[in-house]
C-alpha cells in the first residue's frame, strides 16, 4: 500500500529525534552479528536460540553508534526492536483512560495510536504499536506472529521474504536450547550464555530463506521491498524474514492487531505448522525441557 502518512513521516530526522528524546534512556538490542532472537552457534558448537543483550543509551548515543559502526570495525550491532508496544500497548486501548508507560513518550504525538481504516476493517483497536530503528547489519530471522500486522517504512528500506502459513512445513522447525548474549567483564566482548530453567524454543533452522536454494523447490516465497511511504499488510500466521537497506538508517512503525487466536483459527494455524513431533536442533541433545 502507498499513501499512509503520519507526522513522523516528515518530522523524524536524526536531529529531531535527538532533540525530542533528550537524555531519556531507551532499550537497545545488542548482538555481535545482527541476529537478535535467532538461532546461533554457542558453546561446544551447539545451536541455541539466542536473545540479544539489552543495553540502555540515549537516542543520540544510539544513532551515533549506528552511523559510526557503518564505517568502523565495532563488533556491537545495535537495533531498536523492543516491540511489544514500545510506543502504545494494551492499556492505551482498554477504554479506561490509562496511558501505558513508553520510553518513547516524547514521540507519541507524531504517531497515531491506530490506523482508522484498519481498525474499522478488523473490528478492533490495535494491541500494540512499535518503533523499529536499525541499519543493514540487523536481520530479523524468519518467524510468524499471531497478529494482523500493518507495517510502514518511514526512512530507508526493508526487504521482506514472505511465506503463507501453508508453507511453514518447508522451514524445518526444530527445538533449540535458550540462551542470551552477555558481555564479558574482562574483554567487553559479547558471548552466548546458555539459560537455566527455560524450555527449548521452537524455531526455524533456515537462516537465509531469501537466498536461492535455501528452500525446497515446492516453496513459493514472495520477495518485496518497502521504501519510505510504503505499507505492508501482513496477515496473522504469515512467515516473514526481514533485512534492511545496507549503509543507511532504516526507521519503521508497525501496528499489531490481535486476532485472538482461539477456536478454529488457532487449530488451523497450528495444523499448518505440522502435526509431527518437532525434532531437536542439536542431534545429540536429550529431552531436558523444564516441566
Amino acid at each position: 500500500m502507498k499513501g499512509l502518512k503520519v507526522p513522523a513521516s516528515t518530522l523524524w530526522s536524526d536531529d529531531y529525534l535527538i532533540d525530542r528524546m533528550g537524555a531519556r534512556q531507551i532499550s537497545i538490542a545488542v548482538t555481535p552479528n545482527g541476529l537478535a532472537d535467532a538461532v546461533t552457534v554457542g558453546p561446544d558448537d551447539q545451536f541455541f536460540f539466542v536473545e540479544p543483550l539489552l543495553d540502555k543509551m540515549t537516542m543520540a548515543e544510539f544513532l551515533s553508534n549506528i552511523s559510526t559502526n557503518l564505517m568502523s570495525n565495532n563488533e556491537d550491532i545495535c537495533y531498536l526492536q523492543s516491540q511489544n508496544g514500545n510506543l502504545y500497548s494494551g492499556d492505551d486501548f482498554a477504554g479506561q483512560g490509562i496511558q501505558s508507560f513508553s520510553e518513547f513518550e516524547p514521540l507519541r504525538s507524531d504517531v497515531p495510536s491506530e490506523i482508522a481504516f484498519c481498525t474499522e476493517a478488523l473490528g478492533r483497536s490495535p494491541d500494540a504499536v512499535n518503533l523499529w530503528i536499525g541499519d543493514g547489519r540487523s536481520v530479523t530471522s524468519i518467524h510468524s506472529d499471531p497478529y494482523e500486522n500493518i507495517y510502514t517504512v518511514l526512512r530507508g528500506a526493508k526487504h521482506f521474504t514472505l511465506l503463507p502459513p501453508t508453507e511453514g512445513w518447508c522451514l524445518n522447525e526444530c527445538r533449540f536450547p535458550h540462551a542470551s548474549y552477555q558481555r564479558c567483564s574482562k574483554t567487553g566482548k559479547l558471548f552466548v550464555q546458555p539459560s537455566e530453567g527455560v524450555d527449548n524454543i521452537r524455531w526455524s533452522s533456515v537462516s537465509s530463506p531469501h537466498i536461492t536454494g535455501a528452500l525446497p523447490q515446492e516453496a513459493h516465497p514472495i520477495h518485496i521491498t518497502l521504501g519510505p511511504g510504503d505499507t505492508l499488510y501482513l496477515p496473522a500466521g504469515w512467515w516473514h524474514h526481514v533485512r534492511q537497506l545496507p549503509g543507511a538508517t532504516t526507521i519503521a512503525l508497525n501496528w499489531w492487531y490481535d486476532m485472538e487466536m482461539r477456536g478454529m483459527s488457532w487449530v488451523m494455524l497450528s495444523f499448518l505448522r505440522g502435526i509431527n513431533e518437532v525434532p531437536f536442533g542439536n542431534t545429540d541433545e536429550d529431552d531436558d525441557e523444564v516441566e
